[in-house]
């Protein structure tokens, strides 16, 4: 199963290295991995995804835990939450029909066209990564010059919230 763990670590050289650490020490895979200074400078939000049993979850979550730079951590997919990805994707367009084409879809999928050049567009997307998916399927023939995604971000619904 699939798990979002979001972590409060402090924000000190070295924190991000030993939370990869006890992944690959143990075997464990991180599928993606975001990481930014939080509200207080002092601590830094992670978050991660990974798949594996709830047994193996469970124990990846006593480790990070014993983590001296964890401050706190939480599990989200065992709650209600929203989470969200970002994708930037550079394709080739030209005169034929590509350029109306790439900003209709851009438009359907609730994107943004950030850059635009002589026989390329930007286009900035944000949502779960099954849209995104979408949206490159959406392309078709339409040539794919570049692509870019974050990791997945993620926050609990309502009044449960991950602070000190």
């Amino acid at each position: 199963m699939r798990h979002i763990i979001s972590i409060l670590i402090e924000n000190e050289a070295g924190a991000l290295s030993r939370v990869a650490g006890l992944f690959s020490a143990r075997g464990y895979n991180i599928e993606s991995l975001s990481v930014a200074p939080t509200e207080d400078p002092s601590l830094s939000r992670m978050t991660l995804v990974t798949r594996g049993s709830e047994e193996i979850v469970e124990q990846i979550t006593k480790q990070l835990n014993k983590l001296v730079d964890v401050v706190k951590l939480q599990d989200l997919t065992e709650g209600a939450h929203i989470e969200r990805e970002m994708m930037l994707i550079k394709v080739r367009v030209d005169a034929n029909g590509s350029r109306e084409e790439v900003k209709r879809l851009s438009d359907i999928f609730r994107g943004n066209v950030i850059d635009v050049g002589p026989t390329s567009y930007v286009v900035e997307l944000t949502g779960d990564g099954g849209k995104l998916d979408a949206f490159i399927e959406a392309l078709g023939d339409i040539p794919i010059l570049e692509t870019v995604r974050c990791g997945s971000m993620g926050i609990s619904r309502g009044e449960k919230s991950l602070r000190l």
